[in-house]
């Protein structure tokens, strides 16, 4: 099935536009890309797993460095990594980010 993610500015409420993020799947001891993209206007993206995903542990990887200084912020974490398991492939998976300069948080949305 598909992922979607979607990042919200929670420092000053708006979406996260332009967000260049990643995706891998775990392939032995390493990473494998699946996709990549950015955040559009409206702070999300779709289409990172062009082919669907399979079973496995994947990781999302967000380049919230390159956001911050394009917004003129400076942040404590240039990146933000978010690995997650799919145990049910032909569910959609939705994985937001919700960033601050000094925090983040994540959970498994709808």
């Amino acid at each position: 099935m598909t992922l979607s993610t979607h990042v919200l500015d929670a420092g000053s409420g708006r979406p996260a536009t332009g967000v260049p993020l990643t995706l891998h799947r775990q392939a032995g001891d390493g990473w494998e890309p699946v996709g990549a993209g950015v955040t559009d206007d409206d702070g999300r993206c779709r289409g990172l797993a062009p082919d669907g995903l399979e079973s496995g542990v994947y990781r999302l990887r967000f380049d919230t460095g390159a956001y911050f200084s394009a917004t003129g912020v400076r942040g404590f974490y240039p990146e933000v990594a978010i690995v997650f398991e799919v145990t049910e492939p032909a569910v959609h998976h939705h994985v937001p980010l919700l960033l601050s300069p000094f925090a983040y948080s994540t959970y498994r949305g709808s």
